[in-house]
C-alpha cells in the first residue's frame, strides 16, 4: 500500500499547485483567490522514482466549528489524522505569519512526521521568508516553487527521509504511457458524475452512500469548486464517483472562479460513464435542469435522475406515475430514464437509486446482433415507411450497431441525408423500446451505396471543361 501525505497550510500558500506537481496533472482549481481548495482531494504522487498517496486540503483558518471554515478545517483535519506524514506549507514571499505559527502547533500535536516548504521562494523576494520558516521549530524548510517546479530534488531527499519504511519505488521503465495505463480505473468500476444545480444536495448524497462526511456540505450554495472523486463499493459493485460543482445558467456565472468550477463539472461529464443528475423535488424540472439533462446526452452519457429532498416536497411530485410522465414529458430525448424520488440527507431509496445506475451502465454498454436488429429495421419499415422527398423514395436497406457506449447504429440506404427529422425520432424511440434502452444517448450515422456512374460523370464533368478552356 502506497505512504499518504496531505499538504496542508494557511490559503493561498500554493497547497493545490504542488498537488498538481506532485501528481503531474492540473486536477485541481488553481487561483489567486484565498480559499478556492475546499474539499479533501486525493490523487497518486510521483517525484523522481517514488510513489505514494496526496492529499490537496483546504486552507486552515480559525473559525467556529458551524461556519463553513470551520467545516473545511474538519476535512483538513480528518486528512492529518488520516496522513502517514505532512507536507506544511509557508509562503515565503508573504513571510511568516502568525496563523503559520498557530497551524503549526496543530501539526506538531498530530505526531506525525512532518516538513516544513517554503513555497514561492524564486528570487531575492522569497529568500528571507524561506529562512523565518526556521522559527516553526519543526526543522529545516525546504525552498521550492511548486509553480516553476523549482527545488523538487530537496523535496524528493526530505521525503525519502520521512518515509524510510513506507517509502515505495516507480517500476523502472515506466514511461507515461505506462503510467497513464496503470491510473485507468478497473474494468469492473463504474465512473459516475454527480451534478445538478447549486444546493441540490449532490455532496450530501455522497457522504451518505460512502458513510461518512467526506465532503465539506452545508445550507451554503456553491461549497462545492472542484470536482471530488471518491471511490467506495456499494451493493457489492465498484464506484468511482465525482462530487461536481453546481451549474446555474450561463448568464449568471460571472466570476472567473466559477467558470473554473463549471469548466471542471464539463470535464467530469466527459470522463463520466453514468451520469446522476439531481433535481430538488420541490422545484423540479427548472430550465437548468433541462439543459444540463441536454448536456448529458449530446455528451453520449447514460442518464439516471435523482429527485431528492422528496421528504420536502408536495407528495404528488413523488409519485411513481407523476415523475414518468413529467420525465418524459420535459425531457423525450432520454425517453425511459430512471427518476427515483429519494433523500440523500434521510438516506432513502439510495438502494434504488445506485441500482438504476449499475442497470443505465449495462445498458450504456449493450450490443445488439445484427440478425435482431435488421428484423426490427423490417418492421418498422412495413409499419412506417420513409416518406417520398421531392418525388423521390428513400430506400433504407440494412443497419447494424458500430460500437456501444453510447450504442451507436449504422443505417445504409439511398438518400439518407433527406430523412425528416421525425422519421428518425420514430427509429430513434423504436430501437430504445425495441431493445430496452432507456437513458441512454442513442446515436445514428448513415452509409450510402457508392454510385457505380460517378466516375463516368466526373469524367465527363472534366472532359467538358477542358473543351470549354480550348475554346478561350
Amino acid at each position: 500500500m502506497l505512504p499518504s501525505i496531505a499538504i496542508v497550510g494557511r490559503p493561498n500558500v500554493g497547497k493545490s499547485t504542488l498537488f498538481n506537481r506532485l501528481v503531474g496533472q492540473r486536477v485541481a482549481l488553481v487561483d489567486d483567490t484565498p480559499g478556492v481548495t475546499r474539499d479533501r482531494r486525493e490523487g497518486e504522487g510521483k517525484l523522481g522514482d517514488l510513489k505514494f498517496r496526496v492529499f490537496d486540503t483546504a486552507g486552515f483558518e480559525e473559525a467556529g466549528a458551524e461556519s463553513l471554515a470551520g467545516r473545511m478545517r474538519a476535512q483538513t483535519e480528518s486528512a492529518i489524522k488520516d496522513a502517514d506524514a505532512i507536507l506544511f506549507l509557508v509562503d515565503a514571499r508573504a513571510g511568516l505569519l502568525p496563523d503559520d505559527k498557530v497551524f503549526a502547533q496543530v501539526v506538531r500535536k498530530s505526531g506525525k512526521p512532518a516538513v516544513v516548504i517554503a513555497n514561492k521562494s524564486e528570487g531575492k523576494a522569497g529568500a528571507a521568508g524561506a529562512l523565518e520558516a526556521y522559527a516553526l521549530g519543526l526543522g529545516e524548510p525546504v525552498n521550492i516553487s511548486a509553480e516553476h517546479g523549482e527545488g523538487l530534488s530537496e523535496l524528493y531527499d526530505a521525503l525519502v527521509a520521512l518515509l524510510p519504511e513506507k517509502e515505495e519505488k516507480a517500476d523502472e521503465g515506466d514511461e507515461d504511457g505506462e503510467e497513464n495505463a496503470a491510473s485507468e480505473k478497473p474494468a469492473d468500476t463504474i465512473r459516475v458524475a454527480v451534478v445538478g444545480r447549486p444546493n441540490a444536495g449532490k455532496s450530501t448524497l455522497i457522504n451518505k452512500l460512502i458513510g461518512e462526511d467526506r465532503l465539506v456540505t452545508g445550507p451554503e450554495p456553491g461549497i462545492t469548486r472542484d470536482s471530488i472523486e471518491v471511490k467506495f463499493e456499494y451493493g457489492g459493485r465498484k464506484f468511482e464517483m465525482l462530487d461536481t460543482a453546481g451549474m446555474r445558467k450561463r448568464a449568471k456565472v460571472q466570476e472567473k472562479l466559477e467558470k473554473l468550477s463549471v469548466g471542471d463539472t464539463l470535464r467530469a461529464i466527459r470522463f463520466a460513464e453514468v451520469v446522476v443528475l439531481l433535481l430538488d423535488a420541490t422545484m423540479p424540472f427548472e430550465e437548468q435542469d433541462l439543459r444540463i439533462a441536454d448536456l448529458v446526452m449530446r455528451e453520449g452519457r447514460g442518464l439516471v435522475i435523482g429527485m431528492n429532498k422528496r421528504d420536502l416536497a408536495a407528495p404528488e411530485m413523488t409519485m411513481g406515475k407523476t415523475l414518468r410522465e413529467e420525465a418524459d414529458h420535459w425531457l423525450p430525448q432520454a425517453k425511459g430514464m430512471p427518476i427515483i424520488a429519494m433523500s440523500g440527507m434521510h438516506g432513502d431509496n439510495l438502494d434504488k437509486l445506485m441500482k438504476a445506475v449499475v442497470e443505465t451502465y449495462e445498458v450504456w454498454n449493450k450490443r445488439v446482433s445484427t440478425s435482431t436488429i435488421n428484423r426490427f429495421l423490417e418492421r418498422a419499415l412495413s409499419q412506417n415507411p420513409p416518406p417520398a422527398v421531392s418525388g423521390a423514395r428513400i430506400k433504407l436497406r440494412y443497419m447494424t450497431q458500430a460500437k456501444a457506449r453510447p450504442p451507436t447504429f449504422v443505417l445504409f440506404g439511398t438518400r439518407t441525408d433527406a430523412l425528416p427529422e421525425s422519421y428518425m425520432r420514430y427509429l430513434v424511440n423504436g430501437v430504445r423500446e425495441a431493445f430496452e434502452m432507456p437513458g441512454v444517448p442513442i446515436r445514428f450515422s448513415f452509409r450510402e451505396p457508392e454510385n457505380p456512374f460517378r466516375k463516368k460523370m466526373l469524367k465527363k464533368d472534366a472532359r467538358g471543361k477542358r473543351k470549354k478552356k480550348n475554346r478561350k
